[in-house]
Parts: structure tokens; C-alpha cells; sequence
């Protein structure tokens, strides 16, 4: 039985027993990893894009493939999720990750996380009309809801984990050198 996590993607149904074999499976075996070989940690990872239609990206990832593309008001087709609505969705799912990572770690248990995020992004330095003003999200607010049987301070101890181990939250909240390079094909 799968359960739909939306029209295009199909993720199979996993009971709580299993997903806590995973994640105890998965966290043993990085910490051999790592134990034999500090530099077993050090991960890369890469996308390739394509211009498309009037401001849409195919992009490549692994071996998946998603569009990127902006509303009309964007001068977009509208034909998939734009770059900043992608950005807060790799949030959301690395912070699932984490959270279920962690709650294992910890031995806290939730039985669900529903995460929102949202973010206020003024597009007048996308136009160029005010250079003032951050081009990225000026803020960043992530509701998120845990149900279970532990207490709100056990899911404070969880969210305090999260903060400082999920890599995504990092990439938002610190500073990520950028190395651009333009050539001519």
C-alpha cells in the first residue's frame, strides 16, 4: 500500500516499527563509516539545469528530474514550483529527516510532523528597483507540529537537535561560499 504525496510522487507506507529499523540501521552504519574513515563523511552532491519554455529549468538530480518555473506574474508558464517555493521545500524536508533522525537518537517519540514554512521575499532588487533590500527571503518562519506522547520539553530537546545538525536549516542560516563560473559553449 503507498501512500500519495502529491500527483507526481508515490512514496510507499512504512510502520513506525520499521522507520525506527531504518533510521537506527542507517545511523549505525554512518557512525562505522565515519569511525573508519573520518573523510567517509564528506558528501557531493549536484544538479544539472536547462533553460526551458520562458524561464523554466529542467533539472536533474540523481535520477530525478523536476521542472522549475515561475508564475505568469513571473513571466513564467507556471509549469512547476518556483526556485524560492523548491528552497523552502528542501527545508521542510530536511528537517523531517532530521526530526525523525533525531527522535530516534533521542529516544523521543512523535507519532506525526506536519512542517509549514514560509518567507517574505520583496521583489523590488529582482526588478532592480530598490538595491537596498535583500534579493533572497528577509525571514523564514517554520511552524511545526508534532504529535505524540512526550512532553514540550522533550520537544524542545528534539528541536534544539534539529537546529543544530540539519543541514538545510544551516545552508539558511549561515553564509555558503559560491563559486560562479560563466563559459561559452
Amino acid at each position: 500500500m503507498t501512500t500519495t504525496a502529491s500527483i507526481q510522487s508515490v512514496v510507499p507506507e512504512i510502520t513506525a516499527e520499521d522507520r525506527a529499523a531504518r533510521l537506527a540501521n542507517a545511523g549505525s552504519a554512518w557512525a562505522g563509516r565515519i569511525d573508519a574513515k573520518r573523510s567517509n563523511a564528506h558528501l557531493n552532491y549536484a544538479v544539472d539545469g536547462a533553460g526551458v519554455g520562458s524561464v523554466a529549468t529542467t533539472v536533474r538530480a540523481g535520477k530525478h528530474s523536476f521542472i522549475v518555473d515561475e508564475p505568469a506574474a513571473l513571466a513564467g508558464d507556471d509549469a512547476g514550483t518556483s526556485p524560492v517555493e523548491y528552497a523552502l521545500g528542501a527545508l521542510v524536508g530536511c528537517q523531517v529527516v532530521v526530526y525523525r533522525l533525531y527522535a530516534q537518537q533521542l529516544g523521543i517519540d512523535f507519532d506525526d510532523i506536519v512542517i509549514r514554512a514560509e518567507a517574505d521575499l520583496d521583489a523590488a532588487r529582482l526588478f532592480g528597483a530598490d538595491e537596498t533590500v535583500r534579493a533572497g527571503f528577509s525571514e523564514v518562519r517554520l511552524d511545526i507540529e508534532l504529535s505524540g506522547p512526550e512532553t514540550d520539553e522533550r520537544y524542545h530537546e528534539l528541536r534544539e537537535a534539529v537546529d543544530a545538525h540539519c543541514p538545510v536549516l544551516d545552508i539558511f542560516q549561515n553564509p555558503t561560499p559560491v563559486k560562479t563560473t560563466v563559459t561559452r559553449a
